[in-house]
């Protein structure tokens, strides 16, 4: 019995100095952790300077601010003014360029193709002469034609002689009334005849212009199909070359019904709305024309309806069947409050952005926006024109809190971590003209 006790005692007293051992060690972990580095310090005291962009550390590498991995005061942040001005309000939509007229040249006649009289990609107009077929047979058949017709003229001539002499013996009473009325019809036979002569005449006479193959609408050609030599017919699936018209030309695009209102309210008060298109990386403006007409239904499958716009396509940058990227300006909106679209922040309670309450503080603005067009958006309700808000630097502000408005020309670190970091730092210019800064590699 005293053995088991002796045991009991011992255990429990294994265990105490366990946990105790366990404390010491989670302490002396949390001193070395809040303990600052004496490294870290000499490379803070050795880059921080008046007006530099990036805090002294105040503790260890990566530690999270206000608990030794942020130095107290201000927040670097840079900023921009509300402006105000003009702001065109576009929607925009995919397009695929179709060309007014095209059509697919092919022969008229039977014959075979002895010349062609085009360059590939030659612009033509309407009558030149793109191509000739074998004229021979055709002159031979309008010779015929010619012929039997003047054998029929004298035919005719000769009756309408009798039938003068047949006239002046009837009224004399010499023939039967018989005799005059057969006279009669065979006039009226070798007229019809002749009538038939000469739209045989006319026939080959069309048919020997068809040798030449003519260009039916001005435009550009395509590359040829076939080549000298070979027998063109009428029915032949393939065309001797193919033209398009490419001045004026049009774009065909769709809009979603809830942007229809404000488009044919304007359409059909006979307003001219400037049409865009612009290259499939949305980066370079092709050409510009005018909204020429719309569908008149809508598609039930998704809900868009599609329209057409019209360009003069003088340099010829837009190609039958190419796709662009449309925009369609459907107003502009005059003296607009207008915001860099980087300084807007959204929470749960709706758009906001920090606005500089003097030249130290920041307060938080909600916001009423209005149309964007993705480098600036525009305020319809919490900002006017002058003002100064935040455009970088928001992650680490709140209501209230102290800033330091820095120039163009420094850098802002974009997180904690960069901050703290003794790492070599390089600066970018986005695309919006402000500078970041990224760990050098």
């Amino acid at each position: 019995m005293a053995d088991l006790t002796s045991n009991t005692s011992v255990s429990r007293f294994s265990r105490r100095w366990l946990l105790f051992a366990l404390l010491v060690l989670a302490l002396a972990l949390l001193a070395w952790w809040l303990w600052p580095s004496s490294k870290s310090e000499e490379g803070s005291g050795a880059q921080a300077r008046p007006g530099s962009l990036t805090q002294p550390s105040g503790g260890r590498r990566g530690g999270p601010p206000g608990f030794g991995g942020f130095s107290a005061g201000p927040t670097p942040v840079r900023v921009a003014t509300v402006a105000q001005g003009d702001f065109p309000v576009y929607y925009k939509a995919l397009g695929t360029v179709t060309a007014m007229n095209t059509v697919n040249v092919r022969g008229r006649v039977n014959g075979q193709l002895v010349n062609l009289a085009f360059e590939e990609g030659q612009l033509v107009k309407a009558g030149d002469v793109l191509a000739v077929i074998d004229p021979r047979p055709f002159e031979v058949a309008l010779q015929q034609a010619e012929g039997t017709l003047a054998e029929n003229q004298a035919q005719l001539r000769n009756a309408e002689l009798d039938l003068k002499r047949y006239r002046d013996l009837y009224a004399e009473d010499s023939i039967a009334k018989q005799t005059l009325d057969t006279q009669e019809s065979l006039v009226n036979q070798y007229r019809g005849t002749l009538k038939r002569n000469q739209a045989a005449v006319a026939e080959a006479r069309l048919n020997l212009d068809f040798t030449q193959v003519k260009a039916p609408i001005s435009g550009r050609l395509g590359l040829r199909q076939v080549d000298v030599g070979n027998l063109v017919t009428t029915s032949d699936a393939t065309p001797l070359v193919v033209i398009t018209q490419t001045q004026p030309i049009s774009i065909a695009f769709t809009l979603p019904e809830r942007d229809l209102p404000e488009v044919i309210e304007r359409y059909r008060t006979g307003q001219a709305l400037v049409v865009e298109a612009w290259d499939r990386g949305d980066t370079r403006k092709l050409a510009e024309g005018v909204l020429h007409s719309l569908d008149n239904q809508i598609d039930t499958t998704t809900g868009t309806l599609k329209f057409k716009a019209r360009f003069a396509n003088e340099q010829e940058t837009l190609f039958p069947n190419q796709f662009v990227n449309v925009r369609l300006r459907a107003a502009t909106l005059e003296d607009a409050v207008l915001l860099p679209s980087a300084a807007v922040q959204h929470g749960t309670g709706g758009a906001f952005v920090y606005v500089l309450d003097g030249d130290r503080n920041v307060r938080v603005r909600t916001l009423e926006l209005g149309p964007s067009d993705g480098e600036n958006t525009v305020i319809r309700d919490g900002l006017k024109a002058g003002e100064r808000v935040v455009l970088e630097g928001t992650d680490r502000l709140r209501d209230g809190s102290e800033v330091e408005v820095v120039s163009e020309g420094e850098t802002i670190p974009t997180s904690p971590t960069e901050q703290l970091q003794g790492t070599e730092t390089r600066t970018v210019q986005p695309a919006s003209g402000v500078t970041r800064t990224k760990p050098g590699v």
